[in-house]
């Protein structure tokens, strides 16, 4: 059976910082893709304040099996105190696509 595949989130605060670790965290292959959404607004509590601010979002497919290892290096390059790391599970999508996924996450020995 092919290893689930999750969609995990990340906010930045900036485009060049989202890519550059976007790049690290593909090229380590801890994701298999990573697609920049470089405009959204958000609005949060922050130390009991209300925040806004301008920030990059980014989807992360990656396989479950890669999770652990995948949350660890995000927060290890992540400039945030607190990063957003929120993983989806996909329920279902082209299978040729997710086994692409599966396969471009995988450790190499």
């Amino acid at each position: 059976m092919p290893q689930k595949i999750l969609l995990a989130l990340s906010t930045f605060p900036d485009a060049e910082i989202a890519r550059r670790i976007s790049h690290d965290l593909v090229s380590q292959r801890f994701a298999a893709c990573a697609n920049i959404l470089p405009a959204v607004e958000s609005i949060y509590r922050w130390k009991e304040k209300i925040e806004s601010g301008n920030e990059t979002l980014v989807f992360f497919k990656v396989g479950e099996d890669r999770q652990s290892a995948f949350q660890d290096k995000l927060r290890s390059l992540h400039p945030y105190d607190v990063p957003e790391i929120i993983f989806l599970a996909v329920g279902s999508g082209l299978p040729e696509y997710l086994r692409w996924v599966s396969e471009n996450c995988r450790q190499v020995p």
